[in-house]
């Protein structure tokens, strides 16, 4: 499964950008997609999931100004965004896209390219 992200940037705070990654290759393997980030000098935290289901997971830093959805145009389920409203200075930070996989029983994670995103005051 290959991760393509898009839709960083630059905003000021309050504003808003949208996040998306399209997943190609073996993707009736995902179990899971989501989105995490890495701040400078911070390690790398979870942002938000959405599991095969469509049950989603936040971090309490982002629940109720960030979304994360997920295309099921064609049943196909590929492609998930995250749209970040009410943006804050400590939003700021390289945001990767994930997911998931589940063969034969066991998981597998599997990293998009990170996108940056500036937050600023």
């Amino acid at each position: 499964v290959q991760l393509q992200a898009s839709g960083g940037g630059l905003v000021r705070a309050g504003g808003s950008l949208r996040l998306s990654c399209a997943a190609s290759g073996s993707i009736s393997a995902i179990d899971s997609m989501g989105w995490y980030r890495r701040a400078p000098g911070n390690q790398r935290e979870l942002v938000a999931t959405i599991s095969s289901g469509g049950g989603t997971k936040y971090a309490e830093s982002v629940q109720g100004r960030f979304t994360i959805s997920r295309d099921d145009a064609n049943n196909a389920k590929n492609t998930v965004h995250l749209q970040m409203n009410y943006l804050k200075p400590q939003d700021t930070a390289v945001y990767y896209c994930n997911a998931v996989l589940l063969i034969l029983g066991h998981t597998y994670d599997t990293w998009g390219q990170g996108t940056l995103v500036t937050v600023s005051s």
